[in-house]
């Protein structure tokens, strides 16, 4: 029998955490630093976008992170609904 974890939390949820903790950041104005479109930002901080490994170097480099928080937080969300795929079974 297949155990069901929680889903893992989508990189989009923790961006979103730090533009509404971050004086002065919107969506918008975050997309336009990272030379990103404000639908790129947007569909990634609701879940509805993946982060690719470019704008994982961007968001890295403009909260002084890695690349490889967003992007492992990426994989666990894919990984975890690759498994969930009836070929996965």
């Amino acid at each position: 029998m297949k155990s069901r974890s929680r889903a893992p939390t989508h990189p989009g949820v923790i961006l979103r955490k730090i533009i509404e903790e971050t004086d002065g950041l919107t969506q918008d104005k975050l997309a336009h630093e990272i030379g990103a479109s404000l639908q790129t930002v947007n569909l990634i901080v609701n879940g509805k976008r993946a982060v690719t490994a470019s704008v994982a170097l961007r968001l890295a480099k403009r909260f002084d992170m890695t690349p490889q928080f967003w992007l492992n937080m990426q994989n666990a969300v894919d990984l975890h609904a690759a498994s969930l795929e009836p070929a996965a079974s």
